[in-house]
């Protein structure tokens, strides 16, 4: 049996504010929603989308699945994120882990 990732689903307790930023993060655009999960692709649909789901609960913890997003420059990309209203969480030789609006982590990677 062969398998493909086709999506990554993030959760979210304001779907709109999280819709904002990660569209403005990643230059994704919405490809479908409804009132509780918004559907992201890539704007050459040429990588894997991700979702937004509203969920009731608040983050405990450190989240388990992150995304890592690669660039050719981490310290614009990353002053960016964090315009948007990103924290940074540490920061490490090629990469820096950064929370999003509802605490999920994520990293920004020199590639």
């Amino acid at each position: 049996m062969a398998v493909s990732i086709g999506n990554v689903c993030i959760d979210t307790n304001d779907l709109k504010k999280a819709s904002k930023f990660w569209q403005e993060v990643t230059g994704y655009t919405v490809s479908s929603s409804d009132e509780s999960t918004m559907y992201f692709e890539a704007p050459q649909k040429d990588a894997v989308g991700f979702s937004l789901q509203l969920v009731p609960e608040k983050l405990e913890g450190k989240n388990r699945l992150h995304l890592d997003l690669f660039t050719g420059d981490l310290e614009g990309e990353t002053k960016r994120a964090k315009s948007l209203g990103a924290t940074e969480v540490a920061s490490y030789d090629g990469w820096v882990v950064l929370k999003d609006l509802d605490g999920n982590e994520f990293c920004i990677c020199a590639s």
